[in-house]
C-alpha cells in the first residue's frame, strides 16, 4: 500500500510540474517568428508569438537580449495573428531581421495585461533558451504601454530598459523606476490617452532622478507607434543598455 501511495504521489508531482510549464525537454522552437503557448497550472494558458533571431541556432555559445512587446486592446482575443498588427510582432512577420529574442502574448477579450503571469512567461523562456539576463527589454503601446509602466514597476530589478508607447502609469511607483532607462511616445493630439497622462508619469520620474527621455509627436494622434517602431534608433537605444549584473530570475 505504501509503495502504490509513493507511485501515486510521484505520479501527481510529475504532472503538477507539466502544468505549471516547467520543461525539461529541448526547446525547438524555429528560427523567425512562430506561435507558442505556455502552459500554466490551474489557469488559462498564455499564447504568444516567438521569434528568435535568424542566425539563433548557428551561434551556440551566444546569448541575445529578449524584448517583450504588449499589444494594445484592439488585438485582444482567441486570434494570436491579431498581435501581427502593430510592432515588433509585425515587422518580423514582413521579414524584418532582429537581434532580439521577441515575446509577444496575447491578452484574452476583456482582460488586460498582469504583472505575475508575463513575469512567469519571461522565467520560462530564459530558463529554455539562451537569454542575456543583462539585457532584458519592455515595450508597449497603448493598453500595452500602461501594461510595460506597470510591469516594470513590479519588478524593476528585471528590465535593461523600457519604451512605453501611448500608455501612463502610477506616479506613486516612479521612485521603483530610477534604475531603468526609459524612452517614453506619445501623439500631442492622442484623444484616446491624453498626453498629459503619461507627461505626468514622466515628470514624476524626472522628480524621483529616474534616466528619461519623452519625444512627443506634434501631429500625431493615438498612433504614435508605428513610426515608433519604424524607426531604426529605438532598437540601438535598448541594445546600448544593459544591467551592470545579470540578476537572478
Amino acid at each position: 500500500m505504501r509503495l502504490h501511495v509513493s507511485w501515486l504521489m510521484a505520479g501527481l508531482s510529475l504532472l503538477f510540474l507539466g502544468c505549471a510549464g516547467v520543461s525539461t525537454q529541448r526547446a525547438v522552437a524555429p528560427a523567425g517568428q512562430t506561435p507558442q503557448r505556455f502552459h500554466r497550472f490551474l489557469a488559462r494558458d498564455i499564447r504568444y508569438l516567438f521569434y528568435l533571431p535568424q542566425d539563433y541556432y548557428q551561434n551556440r555559445d551566444q546569448d541575445y537580449p529578449l524584448m517583450l512587446f504588449l499589444h494594445g486592446a484592439g488585438e485582444r482575443g482567441n486570434t494570436l495573428d491579431l498581435v501581427k498588427k502593430h510592432g515588433p510582432p509585425k515587422l518580423a512577420a514582413a521579414g524584418e531581421n532582429f537581434p532580439f529574442i521577441i515575446v509577444s502574448p496575447q491578452c484574452r477579450e476583456k482582460t488586460s495585461w498582469k504583472a505575475r503571469p508575463l513575469k512567469k512567461l519571461l522565467d520560462q523562456i530564459t530558463r529554455r533558451y539562451r537569454v542575456d539576463r543583462t539585457r532584458i527589454y519592455l515595450t508597449g503601446l497603448s493598453m500595452g504601454g500602461f501594461g510595460t509602466w506597470a510591469l516594470a514597476a513590479a519588478y524593476p530589478e528585471y528590465f535593461a530598459a523600457m519604451a512605453p508607447i501611448c500608455g501612463s502609469g502610477d506616479p506613486e511607483t516612479a521612485p521603483r523606476l530610477t534604475g531603468i532607462p526609459v524612452w517614453a511616445f506619445h501623439g500631442a493630439k492622442d484623444s484616446v490617452v491624453p498626453l498629459e497622462n503619461q507627461q505626468g508619469m514622466v515628470d514624476a520620474l524626472k522628480a524621483a532622478g529616474g534616466q528619461v527621455r519623452f519625444t512627443i509627436y506634434p501631429e500625431a494622434g493615438h498612433d504614435s507607434w508605428t513610426e515608433t517602431y519604424e524607426n531604426p534608433d529605438l532598437y540601438t537605444w535598448f541594445l546600448s543598455h544593459r544591467k551592470s549584473t545579470q540578476q537572478p530570475h
